[in-house]
């Protein structure tokens, strides 16, 4: 049912004849009228864009990637994504969006697309390759040792993260790999800052980073280094037991190696020989002692 509106019907009377009015005139009146109408030269007409099949927008995304054409393939994907939200479909395209951002090398694009299928479908079958994505995205921007590691960072938190949410999926075993080489660089990154101070006399400086590596990155091929750095450092500051105790754990754990030949060197152009004192950080970050006191060196 409806129902008249007075004031608008009101309205619509006086405006009819005004019009009529004006084209009475003739047809100048008319032009006038459309002289003043901004739009009177305008022809509408509807036009239908068809959708393409969801199938077939996804084959060509498959079809461009084979191409290696990714930005081409990355176009597909979303124009699938926004034609066929909250789809089947659109969870697809969305993951080839981050794969063919990260084949692109396009890997900011390939972080967002990852994060975006991460947080719409979390448990779904393909959320660890998802993950597997968002991970390598960052370990494929892992600068030199030289550089700033905030790459190497978000790197070694998403692939622990892979390996933790996701233990029994196919990517755990490759993302452990590159886990230990994350941390790899991350300890030698450590260790470059480490022997700068080193150089310098920087002493409490310089042990703070060997520390570093010896807490965090005892797996790491650094750590045998650290622990000889950390007798020179601990040494050249009077601070005899520490310097003992981190040749004796050297030499304990790495009986072979260079930097324990020269540890010992060290400690006996002083007189001394290697001992552990149990109650030193070292001795406990070694013996896996949870809690390790990270206290600066200054405090020492």
């Amino acid at each position: 049912m409806s129902f008249a509106h007075p004031l608008r019907d009101a309205k619509v009377t006086v405006l009819r004849t005004v019009l009529l009015a004006a084209c009475g005139l003739g047809l100048a009146g008319c032009d006038a009228i459309d002289s003043i109408n901004p739009f009177a030269n305008e022809k509408y007409k509807t036009e239908i864009v068809p959708d393409v099949p969801a199938d077939k927008l996804y084959s060509q995304g498959l079809a461009k990637l084979e191409d290696r054409d990714y930005d081409a393939a990355t176009k597909k994907f979303e124009d699938l994504d926004k034609q066929y939200a909250y789809s089947d479909w659109s969870r697809k395209a969305v993951l080839m969006t981050a794969y063919a951002n990260y084949e692109g090398a396009r890997y900011e694009d390939a972080i967002t697309a990852s994060r975006r299928y991460l947080q719409r479908h979390p448990g779904s079958k393909d959320a660890a390759y998802a993950q597997y994505l968002l991970a390598m995205s960052h370990y494929k921007q892992i600068p030199d040792v030289t550089r700033d590691q905030d790459r190497s960072e978000k790197a070694l938190v998403a692939l622990t993260e892979l390996v933790q949410k996701y233990p029994t999926s196919e990517y755990a075993a490759d993302a452990k790999t590159k886990i230990q080489i994350t941390r790899d660089q991350l300890a030698g990154k450590e260790m470059e800052i480490g022997r700068y101070y080193l150089e310098r006399r920087n002493f409490p400086a310089a042990i703070n980073r060997f520390r570093d590596v010896v807490s965090k990155y005892q797996t790491t091929r650094h750590v045998e280094e650290a622990l000889e750095r950390l007798a020179e450092a601990y040494m050249a500051l009077g601070i005899t037991g520490e310097a003992q105790t981190a040749a004796a754990v050297l030499g304990h754990n790495f009986p072979d190696s260079p930097w324990y030949k020269d540890a010992y060197s060290l400690l006996q152009n002083g007189g001394l020989q290697p001992r552990e004192e149990r109650s030193s950080w070292i001795s406990k970050a070694f013996r896996g002692i949870v809690g390790v006191d990270t206290r600066t060196a200054e405090a020492q």
